[in-house]
């Protein structure tokens, strides 16, 4: 064989890799994106029912086709303390299932018309200005770009098929534990077992590889698929590595199975009577492999946690103890965008609550004259100034990352929300100061005064409550926007009202110049307070998502 062309055919085969690699990858991201809602609505179904969460497994995976985003996703959900250790378990074995879809739509040859998918993509992505149109065409041409990719590789791998040093290579590999380590190693490096699936199906349409030197590294990529969300445990919670380990685990007991199966029984000439299309045979030994080792191990999920629990020792934190951190949030959830968005909802809704809790703790303060509870506000101050700061932090980076159009709608409005739930904490620590300055100095405020500030009391903490209801998507009353401007614009009345009276009894001498200038800064903050919430309910609601 001529060197020339030899080069030639290494070129194009390694160009063939790097546009299927890339094709997977464009398809994945654009599933993600395209599919964000139904991936909240899907997660949010999760229960401890691990048959349930197995499901919710393979269809998440089978959405954005990549199981390596799904472990870190699950890893992240558990180091956020928004799913347990059983579920995780439940739903990463569900993901190893949905990732072989990939596998059995590539044992297609369909390759010839995927110029045209190429070329309706690339259209869609240039000329569209909407988002989701955009994230369409990166879906179809991320499909083209797949089967192109290894259409060109599998053409240009055929002479392999007669190299000798090939031939001796792939003979070493047909060894079980060699076999199991390189596909350890192959899925690892590339860190998709779709990918790596997939490059030993275009040497199997080659001709260069068969089902038996196949197999074991079939086996040995399921376990370098976990590697991913092993390194994105680094750092991470205790049950956050045990989900990880549990994962590794899982997929180690799967292979010791199939791998004693594939010893001791005709598994692959079983496999190879069913077609001659050796692609075909390798998705079908994937895909029945993660089903029964799955059905197999799935009840076993409370056996793998204790062990997992035993060799990660130590107790849950407390995370009660630790309040000024992100309980929703965590870095590895910024790999999937859509659900990134859903969690810095939560945290900002977090927020919210602690702003409305302060405020009452204030007042309460104030109106009980109880000194005691003036601390307890300072260190919700504490968390929600915390909180300002680390979630606008996470919008700057979710804002940079592809959104679709709903969601950019949130997160440009949740830096305004954020402001206004952080200057509502403020002005409550205000309220708890005028509180303090009045305890001290055994001051009283007469008694209309008192009847004014609970009658405005009683309508600030009506709007804040229903702001927060109309953003968060908690009220489906489609006349509560129209009463909280009507009950905003009644305290800015009231207020003008009430500075009036006090004028009115300053003047009749029925309370002293002291208390009262502490009564006309607590009418300011308590419209203050009436405004940055309404200001909240007229943000874009997350609940035309």
């Amino acid at each position: 064989m001529p060197l020339d062309k030899t080069v030639s055919d290494i070129i194009l085969a390694l160009g063939g890799l790097g546009l299927f690699l890339y094709g997977m990858k464009l398809l994945g991201n654009g599933l993600e994106l395209a599919a964000g809602a139904k991936l909240r609505k899907i997660l949010e179904k999760i229960t401890s029912n691990r048959w349930l969460g197995a499901l919710v497994g393979i269809v998440v995976t089978a959405i954005i086709q990549s199981s390596t985003a799904v472990s870190v996703m699950v890893v992240g959900f558990v180091n956020a303390s928004l799913m347990t250790l059983s579920q995780a378990m439940g739903v990463l074995m569900g993901s190893t299932i949905g990732t072989t879809v990939t596998s059995l739509i590539l044992s297609f040859n369909i390759a010839q018309y995927m110029p045209v998918f190429i070329c309706i993509g690339a259209f869609m992505v240039s000329l569209s200005k909407k988002n989701n149109t955009k994230y369409a065409g990166q879906i179809i041409a991320g499909f083209g770009i797949l089967f192109f990719g290894m259409s060109t590789m599998s053409e240009h791998l055929k002479p392999l098929a007669g190299s000798d040093a090939f031939s001796n290579m792939i003979t070493s590999i047909s060894n079980p534990m060699l076999g199991i380590l390189f596909g350890i190693v192959f899925a690892a490096l590339i860190q998709s077992s779709s990918a790596a699936v997939g490059i030993l199906q275009a040497l199997g349409a080659a001709g260069a590889l068969l089902l038996p030197q196949s197999v074991y590294i079939i086996y040995g990529i399921h376990i370098g698929a976990c590697f991913t969300a092993v390194i994105s445990s680094i750092g991470a919670t205790k049950d956050a590595k045990r989900t990880s380990l549990a994962y590794v685990l899982f997929t180690v007991f799967g292979t010791a199975l199939f791998t004693i199966i594939t010893l001791l029984t005709p598994f692959t000439s079983w496999i190879e009577q069913l077609t001659d299309n050796v692609s075909l045979q390798i998705s079908l030994v994937h895909i029945i492999s993660t089903i029964v080792a799955t059905l197999v191990l799935l009840p076993c999920v409370n056996w793998i946690t204790k062990l997992t629990c035993l060799i990660i020792r130590g107790k849950k934190e407390d995370e009660e103890k630790e309040p000024c951190r992100l309980k929703f949030v965590d870095e590895r959830i910024l790999k999937t965008p859509p659900i990134a968005v859903n969690q810095i909802t939560k945290e900002i809704e977090r927020m919210g609550k602690l702003a409305n809790k302060s405020y009452q703790l204030s007042m309460e303060a104030l109106l009980q004259r109880d000194d005691k509870i003036v601390p307890k506000v300072s260190e919700n101050e504490e968390v929600i100034d915390y909180l300002n700061h680390s979630i606008t932090s996470y919008l700057v980076q979710i804002n940079g990352l592809p959104l679709e159009d709903h969601d950019l709608l949130k997160v440009g409005s949740y830096y305004h929300v954020v402001s206004d739930l952080e200057r509502i904490g403020d002005h409550a620590e205000n309220i708890c100061e005028i509180a303090s300055r009045i305890i001290k100095n055994d001051d009283t405020f007469s008694e209309k005064a008192i009847e004014e500030i609970q009658d405005l009391t009683k309508l600030v903490e009506s709007v804040i409550v229903d702001s927060l209801d109309l953003f968060f998507g908690h009220s489906n009353d489609p006349l509560l926007l129209e009463k909280i401007s009507n009950n905003e614009q009644e305290i800015d009345d009231k207020t003008e009202m009430y500075k009036d009276h006090h004028i009115e009894r300053l003047s009749k001498g029925e309370c002293n110049a002291t208390i009262g200038t502490l009564f006309m800064e607590l009418l300011t903050n308590l419209e203050r307070i009436a405004d940055h919430s309404t200001n909240i309910a007229f943000a874009v609601s997350p609940r035309y998502a």
